[in-house]
């Protein structure tokens, strides 16, 4: 199935408890409303990341729906999901910027790791995720997830934090508050709903106490008002994203631009691949566990769908994409898994994609608000890592698991470099995440025999939701999954 759907329940509100499958939509009306609750679910993260990497949120935004079409066809609507921007990517964008690389080269690495991605995922469908596990077990996988949030640090404290402290710390707080004391819908939305209090707040602060002085995105300290409308007061009710220029300034303002390709670029924004093909796993699991339905079948093809959207979002200068955990909790709450509602969602992302008025809207951030989100989502993203280490009981008494990936978190961290030609520098998460791999691969091979056993993390089995497990015993790893839908 892929298009058309059965209407059920008489299209009307169903009962409680009752559940509406991929293949089968509410009416219409109901629909585009559930559509709209999507959207809002997806909107913080999918316009806050694009922000940060110096991308364009308005083009950000609509290719996440062309991506999310894409996405849906090619797994003919088995995994409701919606698309949105990746935050796997900012630490090999922040390293790319440091070494003097413009959005084109962004976007082409990006590129690059998005065909990467879709290979992966191919090979899975195609040949069993067996082997790719092998090379990528739980302890490796939630290592490089963690060193690939936790390198970020800096950037909250050396570029968005500055700006604003006191709107930086306020933000935060009322992000964990949310998060914690929201129940529902709002608790899942807790990042977009603390940028719009943020973004109103610094509004109030500059009616209250008038302009900052303070570090402006590029580290110089300027007064300036923390607000500035001037450009959403010129923007366009209706227009395609311009294309990307250098202003006055002499800086360069995002917009829709190709891409281009340089492999030092493309190196740094690789490690990236490993944290979503961990990412596009759990999710899957996830829904397939919500809708009742083995997904294994197409656990592949869902992987090369993302990647086939992180190709085609970023060919045009968009961000990268992934399946949003966001959305998942809206049909966890809902019970609605209907794909038709995920079109929806991916028609209103693109009609808004067309707005520049948006577009500026989004792009007027304020830099404290930022520092205030991002200082939850980058610690987020590290400790997920640490969730899929717990998830998997990763056995850290082991030696094997616990020494190679202590290395590679400290070297991606702390930003070590490795100058292997005065063109060519390895450095933070790609030398953390390379470090890893290798050091978990050869201590394993000269390990003796008693920590190369179930419970190093080298075979890795699928159980509850997002779960996946190194610790089951040979024989219960070969026997045939179980039916447990009753």
């Amino acid at each position: 199935m892929a298009l058309g759907w059965k209407v059920v329940y008489g299209g009307k509100t169903p009962p409680p408890g009752a559940v509406v499958r991929p293949d089968e939509r509410l009416s219409w009306g109901r629909t585009v409303g559930l559509g709209a609750q999507h959207v809002v679910a997806m909107f913080g993260a999918t316009f806050v990341f694009p922000i940060i990497m110096g991308l364009n949120p308005q083009l950000a935004i609509m290719m996440s729906g062309v991506a999310t079409i894409c996405f849906l066809l090619i797994v003919k609507g088995a995994v409701p999901s919606y698309l949105g921007t990746s935050a796997s990517f900012v630490g090999g964008v922040v390293a790319i910027r440091a070494q003097e690389g413009d959005s084109a080269d962004v976007t082409g690495a990006i590129l690059v790791a998005g065909a990467v991605l879709a290979l992966c995922g191919l090979l899975i469908h195609y040949l069993g995720s067996g082997v790719l596990h092998a090379v990528l077990p739980p302890v490796v996988t939630g290592a490089v997830v963690m060193l690939i949030g936790f390198n970020l640090a800096p950037v909250v404290a050396d570029v968005y934090w500055p700006q604003d402290q006191w709107i930086a710390l306020i933000v935060m707080t009322v992000v964990i508050l949310m998060a914690v004391g929201l129940r529902g819908f709002f608790g899942r939305i807790a990042i977009f709903v603390g940028l719009v209090f943020g973004y109103a707040l610094s509004w109030v602060f500059d009616l209250v106490f008038g302009q900052i002085t303070s570090p402006d995105g590029t580290g110089e300290v300027v007064t300036r008002d923390r607000v500035n409308f001037d450009s959403l007061r010129e923007a366009a009710w209706f227009g395609f994203p311009d294309e990307t220029f250098v202003n006055a300034e002499g800086s360069e303002v995002a917009g829709w631009h190709l891409p281009s390709f340089s492999i030092t670029f493309i190196l740094l924004v690789l490690p990236a691949v490993i944290a979503l093909i961990a990412e596009n796993t759990g999710h899957v699991k996830a829904v397939a566990e919500m809708t009742g339905r083995d997904l294994d079948p197409v656990m592949g093809k869902a992987i090369a769908a993302d990647g086939v959207g992180t190709v085609i979002a970023t060919s045009v200068g968009g961000s990268p994409t992934t399946t949003y955990a966001e959305n998942i909790g809206v049909m966890a709450a809902t019970r609605v898994y209907s794909t038709a509602a995920y079109y929806v969602a991916a028609l209103v992302a693109i009609l808004f994609g067309f707005s520049p008025k948006f577009g500026a809207l989004v792009a007027g951030t304020p830099g404290g608000v930022l520092g205030g989100i991002t200082v939850v989502l980058y610690g987020m993203i590290g400790l997920l890592g640490a969730r899929i280490w717990i998830e998997n009981r990763v056995d850290f008494a082991n030696p094997v698991n616990l020494v190679p990936v202590s290395a590679g978190i400290i070297i991606a961290i702390g930003d070590t470099s490795l100058e292997i030609t005065d063109d060519f520098v390895l450095s933070g998460i790609a030398l953390g995440t390379i470090v890893t791999i290798v050091a978990y691969h050869l201590a394993r091979a000269v390990a003796p025999a008693h920590l190369r056993e179930p419970g190093g993390g080298a075979v890795v089995t699928v159980g509850e939701p997002g779960v996946m497990r190194d610790d089951v015993e040979p024989e219960a790893r070969d026997a045939p999954p179980r039916d447990e839908r009753g």
